[in-house]
């Protein structure tokens, strides 16, 4: 019995003499290495600086090209007939005074002939006179009957004006035909007629829309919470889709005080010279418009706050080319830049690109 007392003695003596030399050969624990940002990576990264707002802002709204519609020109039928030739295609750049179709027509041929019968009255009224003239400076008519005859010939002769100016404005010419042609300089930015059609006087659907496209209105859609920060004369610079590396430039001349009942915008409109005919209607862009604000706090753009753990962060790069992560305090918003009512100053700068990577690397540090 004291024997196996023994053993066991020995036996608890020897593991807690291991146990303590175990734990005495353990070594220390490594403390994980913390995480920099080097020079070639900042470098990489994309940085806004803080600007001072001085109650001015950058607002960004969605425009839409369209045509002057002060350099259009929409033609309408003047007469009924059948199309017996179309001269142009949609999107052709035509002149003023260019054929753009003829019309075979019936009305056009009355036209013609009022203007035959006008002339052929008028020359009766001209013999009638000079007669009347005569016979008066001889002594064998009385004035009353020469003043007649120059009523007469006066009333032919407005007549012919008439009938000249009716058949003038429809297109009209000696052969009977009605010809359409462009009134102005431009492209045909809309066509609804085709040969061998049948056309009305009544027709109410333009046939042609002509359009001087050497500049052209970009309609820029406002929201409501913004529409106190536009005012006519804003300047604006427009990029378009299809030429992203160039910049159109304009002021806002003109705000359509309405709001669409279904898209809740206001309008405001902008010229904009086009004399390379780059900018085409139909087109969609983004303006910026350098508008009014109701603070001079800081700003800066809007991609650079990190929200986290209901907070808002950003990650400043100061001189030394250190990043630290810093909390701010939001102010107002627009489209694409935030106001900071605390935590930064102009000037600073922010880290704009990876900056979630970045803040979810530095912020336990």
């Amino acid at each position: 019995m004291l024997t196996r007392y023994k053993n066991t003695f020995f036996t608890t003596a020897i593991f807690l003499i291991g146990l303590t030399t175990a734990c005495s050969d353990k070594k220390p624990g490594i403390e994980p290495e913390k995480f920099a940002i080097t020079d070639s990576l900042i470098n990489r990264l994309l940085k806004d600086t803080v600007q001072q707002a001085n109650r001015k802002t950058d607002l960004i709204f969605s425009a839409k090209i369209t045509a002057n519609e002060e350099r259009k020109a929409e033609l309408f039928p003047m007469v009924s007939g059948t199309v017996n030739r179309v001269a142009v295609r949609l999107g052709d750049k035509v002149s003023s005074g260019q054929t753009l179709a003829t019309v075979i027509s019936t009305e056009m041929a009355g036209f013609d002939k009022e203007v035959v019968t006008a002339d052929a009255e008028l020359k009766n009224a001209k013999r009638a006179l000079q007669q009347a003239e005569q016979l008066y400076e001889s002594g064998l008519s009385s004035a009353r009957e020469f003043e007649e005859a120059k009523n007469e010939f006066n009333i032919k002769s407005a007549e012919l004006k008439r009938a000249s100016a009716v058949l003038k404005l429809n297109g009209g010419s000696k052969t009977g035909l009605y010809t359409i042609k462009s009134p102005i300089s431009g492209f045909v930015i809309d066509k609804n007629v085709t040969n061998n059609m049948q056309l009305r006087s009544d027709y109410s659907t333009g046939l042609f829309t002509i359009a001087d496209l050497s500049n052209v209105w970009a309609m820029i859609n406002i929201y409501e919470s913004d529409i106190s920060k536009i005012k006519a004369g804003d300047e604006v610079s427009l990029s378009a889709l299809s030429y992203p590396d160039q910049t159109f430039t304009g002021k806002i001349d003109k705000i359509y005080n309405l709001i669409d009942p279904e898209s809740k915008v206001m309008n405001a409109r902008v010229t904009i010279q086009n004399p390379s005919f780059l900018l085409k209607p139909g087109m969609l862009g983004t303006v910026k418009v350098s508008g009014s604000a109701n603070t001079d706090l800081p700003l800066v753009s809007a991609r650079a706050i990190i929200f986290d753990d209901n907070k808002n962060y950003v990650l400043v790069l100061d001189a030394n080319k250190k990043v630290r992560v810093q909390k701010v305090e939001l102010g107002s918003k627009t489209a694409d830049k935030v106001f900071i009512k605390n935590g930064l100053e102009a000037g600073d700068v922010v880290i704009s690109s990876k900056q979630v990577f970045l803040f979810e690397s530095l912020k336990n540090q």
